[in-house]
């Protein structure tokens, strides 16, 4: 999983790329790189390019352009992201909580 990000997963510094950071969260995913295009002007447009996505933030998953936070939101909710993480090797923590969910 990598995120081209303005900010940090620490110190993220738009909404966009603070949602998308909560939304790995929720999912237990906190080993990823993150890329802070602020730090890098031609980072930041040459990845805008590489994609053809116009904005930032931008998540890969094995390497493959997923898309924005507005993507990343619509596969979280529409639950297209857990069984993309599991292609991953890596299991959603939103599983789990449905699993002790059930159990109450």
């Amino acid at each position: 999983v990598v995120v081209f990000m303005k900010g940090s997963p620490a110190q993220p510094l738009c909404g966009f790329s603070n949602a998308v950071v909560q939304i790995l969260r929720l999912h237990g995913v906190e080993d990823y790189r993150a890329h802070d295009v602020l730090q890098d002007p031609d980072l930041r447009q040459g990845i805008k390019n590489y994609s053809n996505w116009p904005t930032i933030p931008q998540v890969y998953l094995n390497g493959e352009f997923v898309g924005g936070c507005d993507i990343l939101l619509q596969m979280h909710q529409n639950g297209d992201l857990v069984e993309e993480l599991k292609k991953l090797g890596i299991r959603s923590a939103l599983l789990d909580a449905e699993k002790d969910q059930e159990k109450k």
